[in-house]
């Protein structure tokens, strides 16, 4: 059953447990989009195209929106929608939200500073740094690199339940990486490391657990020591098992249908995300999000030999479309290489062409971020940013 329709079928009970709801027809009067505009080039972003794609915010698909396009041809910053549903007021395109699994890019990149500095060899087991971890059951060995492009074999850790009800219920419960990473490894492998690519957060939990082990200190320590501290990420942070989102920050919600038809906003900024750790904890901005993909582009945080693992696809695996921490896709002419995230609640994006030329960054109120289907707003800030 799809996310979506796990969503669906949330029962009444659910309803009746929240303290924090909205109709999702409410009467919220739907800001203006606010945006400065400063061209820089001869292929600026198309502002027109830009405002459009986050216009009539907050509906029902998202309730507010924060872009940022820019690079070396030119630069957009817009905003539309709503800070919260219950005071109305505007989006604040400087707030923190739960950025997803761009933390990948973060996890990705501390563990190539570490292979830089000779401290990890990425094409060793990863057995080698975490003595019996996988167990018995994997017969060949995984590398590190494997781990970091998603072709590992390892496969999906449990979690709390696979609705939307059932992690509900246990949002403010600490389900810790160790206990995730047991119950992937549990499961043996799902193919033969470097067979195949699939995409899961099991692979840089363990990266995570990886980095505390050669460094001997938290991974929350050593990522703001070696990634977001050089990037000048100052509004970024790792939660823990703490469930709020510290400073100034958006209100994220998610849609649930009734049994009656209707359907509910249900809050669900406060959550308690340790599971996700290294995969996908982040707290951050999107002009921190901006900051990191421009200093490790411009070769900042990790050198251009390890660097190359960001813009290296697997070889003999087809449709691979993951590297070490990033993705890549082409539109409008240009190669981008990105990063997605999503947690219930919110959305959000960071990608860039290699050179710079056009960074993109976006963080959407998403009222179904788990579903299947894309975003209807994400997918017209990438249209018009992409052009």
């Amino acid at each position: 059953m799809s996310p979506r329709r796990r969503t669906l079928v949330a029962t009444a009970a659910l309803a009746l447990a929240v303290t924090v709801a909205t109709p999702a027809s409410a009467a919220v009067a739907a800001p203006a989009p606010q945006s400065l505009t400063a061209a820089r080039g001869t292929s600026d972003p198309d502002a027109a195209a830009l405002r459009a794609a986050i216009a009539g915010l907050p509906d029902e698909d998202a309730t507010a929106a924060l872009v940022r396009a820019g690079g070396t041809d030119g630069r957009w910053r817009g905003s539309s929608g709503v800070h919260d549903l219950a005071s109305g007021r505007a989006a604040d395109p400087d707030a923190r939200f739960r950025a997803g699994s761009t933390t990948k890019v973060v996890t990705a990149a501390t563990v190539l500073r570490l292979a830089a500095q000779g401290r990890v060899d990425l094409g060793a087991p990863v057995e080698r740094y975490l003595p019996g971890l996988l167990g018995p059951a994997f017969h060949e060995p995984v590398t590190v690199r494997q781990l970091l492009n998603h072709t590992s074999g390892v496969q999906a850790g449990d979690g709390f339940g696979d609705s939307f009800a059932e992690q509900y219920a246990h949002r403010f419960d600490t389900l810790t990486p160790a206990q995730v990473v047991a119950s992937a490894v549990a499961k043996g492998p799902e193919f033969g490391p470097g067979k195949r690519q699939h995409y899961l957060n099991v692979n840089y939990t363990i990266l995570g657990m990886l980095i505390e082990k050669v460094t001997g200190r938290p991974y929350a320590e050593e990522a703001i020591r070696l990634v977001l501290r050089p990037a000048g990420m100052r509004d970024t942070y790792f939660p823990g098992t703490d469930p709020r989102i510290r400073g100034p920050h958006h209100h994220g919600y998610q849609k649930v249908r009734q049994p009656d038809g209707t359907t509910t906003l249900v809050d669900v900024t406060q959550w308690n995300q340790a599971d996700r750790w290294a995969a996908g904890d982040m707290i951050s901005t999107t002009a921190d999000l901006e900051r990191l993909i421009t200093a490790l582009f411009r070769g900042r945080i990790v050198p251009g030999p390890q660097l190359e693992e960001m813009f290296t696809l697997p070889a003999g695996i087809d449709g691979a479309t993951y590297s070490a921490g990033l993705q890549t896709y082409t539109a409008g002419g240009r190669t981008y290489w990105f990063k997605t995230g999503a947690r219930y609640g919110y959305s959000s994006a960071v990608a860039a062409t290699r050179d710079l030329s056009r960074v993109v960054v976006y963080s959407v109120g998403d009222t179904d971020a788990k579903d299947d289907d894309p975003n209807p707003v994400a997918e017209r800030i990438v249209a018009a940013a992409t052009r």
